[in-house]
């Protein structure tokens, strides 16, 4: 199954070169999964033409909010919108579950409690994830299409489901502990309080359930694609 993969953000220069760039990372994430994949670079304005360019989307991470004015988000917002209505189904992770809730309705903004740094339990009902989670912004009013698949004390919107067709998370399954530690320390001073940079490393060995959480997307995206064909069987 072809997936696109929507780069919003990149990585900081400190790191990319020896750890490579969010689009890297998904495709690490989800190999052996039976995926393969595009990239476009939308935070460059670079947008597919057609939502059925690829068999389903996803959506990086980015450092920009989805409430600021950049030139590429209103296309992007249109682009998700209309992967919705074509039935093209949708993955979002951190800006991407925050971009898709405001594209459909939701709100997006600062958390004034503030910033969620490093390993973190995630409740779906059915079981819990542990991932790392990097963000101060968050969906804090959900679209009405959206329902509430995890939550926490700090993010009430943590994971959405959008029917059969779209599905969002707001932590970081692509993010290993490596990754997470070069964020700390290059992109955290100065932007996190520094108490919240020094619990999350404290907690930086934490097992995490990102194969589990990579299984989960996999599937979101080939029960999808079966249910699919078959309706073209019966049509």
């Amino acid at each position: 199954m072809l997936i696109g993969i929507l780069q919003t953000g990149e990585s900081p220069d400190a790191l990319r070169g020896d750890m490579g760039d969010y689009p890297d990372f998904f495709e690490t994430l989800l190999a052996g999964r039976g995926l393969t994949f595009r990239r476009w670079a939308v935070l460059r304005n670079d947008l597919p033409k057609d939502v059925h360019e690829c068999e389903g989307w996803l959506i990086t991470g980015s450092r920009f909010g989805a409430y600021e004015p950049h030139p590429w988000i209103p296309p992007l917002e249109d682009f998700i919108r209309k992967s919705y209505a074509e039935h093209v189904p949708v993955v979002g992770v951190c800006f991407g579950h925050q971009i898709i809730a405001q594209a459909m309705g939701g709100k997006v903004e600062k958390y004034k409690g503030g910033w969620s740094v490093g390993p973190t339990e995630y409740d779906f009902g059915d079981r819990t994830y542990t991932l790392n989670a990097w963000h101060q912004d968050q969906v804090t009013e959900k679209p009405d299409s959206a329902e509430v698949l995890a939550s926490t004390d700090f993010c009430a919107n943590a994971a959405l489901l959008y029917d059969d067709r779209m599905f969002t998370v707001q932590p970081h399954p692509e993010f290993r502990k490596e990754f997470m530690e070069g964020l700390i320390k290059y992109r955290g001073p100065g932007l996190v309080p520094d108490a919240i940079l020094a619990d999350a490393e404290n907690r930086i060995d934490t097992p995490l359930d990102s194969p589990s959480m990579a299984d989960r997307i996999a599937q979101f995206f080939l029960t999808h694609k079966a249910k699919l064909g078959a309706e073209k069987l019966r049509a």
